[in-house]
């Protein structure tokens, strides 16, 4: 029988387990600029940032199989509540709270193996301000942002580029080009550990804020 003291250090390696494997995953960062939320990451193969649902976007760092589960159970609770209730129920708050809570089963449940994901999650609004961003932590536990999110393996590397990435928020610029800004402000957060970036390509997107466009989801391609 687990006594509280034991449960409390086996929560703890579990935490250290997960954080050690999370260490070497390639940040994601995503800023509100006045054409929409633009999103840049750098992967290997497989694509990292997704739309889930109209205005619904999200990206994953960790291990790829709960990365996948993440996204799949994303799209899964985002399409049945738009069918069940209607489009405008599918908020970011809705969608990161129904994944909220099976992750805090799985990571406080010794019987099961915990989630190794961190997952940013972003819905985009008619102005800079109604965006939100929503980092969801491998212990189910999320925080909300806005103008800005910055997913990475190192929090406590997030200051040195925090600058920087103000300084894109309601950036008037192209998304490609805001793109670029995020791919130096990437390279600015993993310096110094080069293994982060080997035999990495570029990825980025934007959730487009126009009114009227029918797909706000696109592939930005970068030069």
């Amino acid at each position: 029988m687990l006594t509280p003291h034991d449960w409390q250090e086996s929560v703890a390696t579990r935490a250290q387990y997960v954080e050690a494997r999370l260490a070497g995953g390639a940040p994601v960062l995503a800023v509100s600029a006045a054409c929409g939320i633009v999103t840049f990451t750098m992967r290997r193969t497989g694509r990292k940032i997704y739309e889930i649902y109209d205005s619904l976007l999200f990206s994953g760092l960790g291990q790829q199989s709960d990365i996948e589960s993440l996204r799949t159970g994303a799209i899964d609770f985002a399409h049945q509540e738009g069918y069940q209730r209607s489009e405008e129920d599918v908020t970011i708050q809705r969608v990161v709270n129904a994944l909220s809570q099976p992750m805090k089963r799985a990571f406080g449940d010794f019987n099961y193996a915990p989630v190794v994901a961190r997952g940013l999650f972003a819905e985009v609004g008619r102005t800079v301000d109604k965006d939100q961003f929503f980092l969801l932590d491998y212990d189910g536990d999320y925080t909300i942002r806005q103008e800005f999110g910055i997913l990475t393996g190192n929090p406590d590397l997030v200051d040195s580029i925090r600058d920087g990435m103000k300084a894109l928020v309601g950036s008037k610029l192209a998304p490609e080009a805001v793109a670029a800004k995020l791919q130096e402000l990437w390279a600015q957060l993993i310096e110094g550990n080069a293994a982060v970036s080997k035999n990495l390509v570029p990825e980025a997107a934007v959730l487009d804020r126009e009114p009227g466009t029918l797909r706000k989801f696109r592939l930005l391609k970068l030069s």
